[in-house]
């Protein structure tokens, strides 16, 4: 029940949240339709899941330094700043991931 309310707050309030979604509507299948076999598949769609978690961890973390306040702080900062980063970084796990198990297919 908690986790459904969580899924729901993030799907209302984070756009980030909705297009990582959106996404993964469309690769998650296609990750498994392409992924040759079970590791394939589990990295591919695991890949796009690891995304938005961490996307879902970045934007708990944004709405509790707002729930203190809007005035700027270091700490705030740093802390949102890495929240992104860490999104960012996952990002570039998928990239990674799709490209190597699929790039050496199609190129």
């Amino acid at each position: 029940m908690w986790s459904m309310q969580g899924l729901r707050a993030a799907w209302l309030h984070e756009s980030s949240f909705r297009l990582e979604v959106y996404l993964f509507a469309v690769l998650g299948p296609l990750g498994l339709w392409l992924g040759q076999t079970g590791v394939e598949r589990a990295l591919l769609v695991g890949s796009g899941l690891l995304v938005m978690a961490v996307e879902l961890l970045n934007s708990s973390i944004e709405a509790v330094i707002e729930r203190y306040g809007p005035e700027f702080h270091e700490l705030a900062g740093r802390a949102k700043d890495m929240g992104s980063a860490a999104v960012f970084v996952l990002m570039l796990n998928f990239l990674l991931v799709w490209g190597l198990i699929l790039g050496p297919r199609f190129f």
